[in-house]
Order: C-alpha cells, then structure tokens, then sequence
C-alpha cells in the first residue's frame, strides 16, 4: 500500500513538473531547444519521441533527412558513395521536403539506413540540409506561442543548434547496440546475424565519427547518458530531471 502511495505520489509530482516545462516555454521569450544526439540504436530517437510527445513539443528526426536523401539516390539508381549523386539528390529535395515525408516506413529499410551513413558523410550534402533543420528548430507554432522543439541527429548539439539550452549525448556500448538493432531487424522478419549486424554498426560508427564534415561527438555542454543498463522508462525520468533542472536554474537567474 506505501509504495502504491508513493508511486502515485511520484506521478502525480511528474505531471506537475511537465506541465512547469510546457508553460516554461509556452509563456516566456525563451524558446526551448532540445537537441538529443548519438549513435545508432542507443535510443536517442525513442527518448526524442517520448519526450516531444509527454511535453507537447514539435519533433524532428533529422537522421530521416538523410535517409530520405540515401533513398532518392537508390530510387535513381545511382551510387550513395557518389558526392555528385548524393549532392544532386540533397539539393533537390532540401527545398521540397516537409515532416510528413520523414514519415514513410520505406525510410526505415536497412539498405536505407546504409545509404544515409553513406551520403551523410558529404559536406555538401549536410550543407543542403543544414538551412531546414535549423528554421525547424526556431519556427513558431500556429497561434504565436513560442513552444518547444526536441530534434535529435549526430550533430545536432555541435552544429545545427550549438545553443541549445538542452543538450543529451545518448549512447550505449556498441554489442547492446547491435543486439537492439538486431532484435528490431527479426521483429520485422529481416534475415540477418547478430555477427553481420554488429561488423555493420562498427563500420557506421567509423564512418559518423570519422567523417571531416560534423562528426560524431558530444557537445562540450552535453549530458551524456549511457542507456547500456537503463529501460526506456529510467532514460525518459533522467532526460526529464535534466530538462526541469535546466528551467529552474534559469528562473532562479531572472
């Protein structure tokens, strides 16, 4: 009975606390920023998801920026290798995009993911997505309050918004990163092995934090959190005791 007392307790002390968040940036100047960066299947984009969904802020997966370019490029059948194809793609599509492309299942594909590692790699091709993610980021909702946005990336705390009130550096070892990927993969009825799914991750780690071109790091200011041991339930409760850390060091400076 005391525990069940002081889960509702705790609840009910979350809710206060997300709705300080929401009024936060709703009713004031600052507009709040959210930038989750990391690897892949270290759960930066599950956590992305919780969050602007539990907050009521607007969410932008930037990795499927690059996947829908990786997607053109084979749809064309061209080579995401090629600086020239992946540029062509990227430069077209950067001024017709909008979030409900970012929606489609088909962005999700394995030989997708492949090619976004690959085109990702291309200054030009980060430069031709650079200018919609950062007018994402400072865009004002309908109605004219101010509001939230939470994007996540691998550069999005380094490059896309270095100021960022909020800055997570999500990350997990590389063999629970390729078992998720792995399990995920199965899931879905993907053949594979847990051997080729772990040598394929090595690689696009290389490749993300090797690149010249905004590579794969934390930002200095980042909270790093490690989700090896952590349910999605702990990894949203931490971002969360972050974020309302954040505001109340901020209104205590007003």
């Amino acid at each position: 009975m005391a525990r069940k007392a002081e889960q509702n307790i705790n609840q009910m002390t979350f809710r206060f606390y997300d709705s300080v968040v929401q009024r936060y940036s709703a009713n004031t100047m600052t507009h709040m920023i959210i930038a989750i960066d990391g690897p892949a299947a270290s759960g930066k984009g599950t956590l992305a998801r919780r969050l602007a969904k539990r907050l009521g802020y607007d969410y932008l997966d930037t990795g499927a920026l690059y996947r829908l370019v990786g997607k053109a490029v084979l749809d064309a059948n061209q080579n995401p290798e090629s600086e020239m194809d992946a540029t062509r793609a990227a430069k077209s599509l950067s001024s017709t995009v909008n979030p409900e492309d970012l929606q489609s299942p088909e962005l999700r594909k394995d030989d997708v993911g492949q090619a976004a590692s690959k085109v990702s790699v291309f200054p030009a091709v980060r430069q031709a997505l650079f200018e919609f993610q950062q007018e994402f980021s400072t865009r004002k909702r309908d109605g004219g309050n101010i509001g939230g946005v939470i994007l996540d990336g691998r550069d999005i705390g380094t490059v896309i918004c270095p100021d960022a009130p909020v800055k997570l550096f999500i990350t997990a070892s590389l063999d629970e990163r390729a078992s998720r990927r792995f399990k995920e993969l199965s899931s879905k009825g993907i053949k594979t092995t847990l051997d080729d799914v772990l040598d394929d991750m090595r690689m696009r780690d290389e490749r993300d934090q090797g690149r010249d071109a905004a590579p794969l790091k934390p930002a200095k200011d980042a909270h790093i959190l490690d989700t090896s041991t952590m349910s999605e339930a702990e990894v949203m409760e931490r971002a969360l005791s972050i974020i309302r850390a954040h505001i109340v060091e901020t209104e205590a400076q007003r």
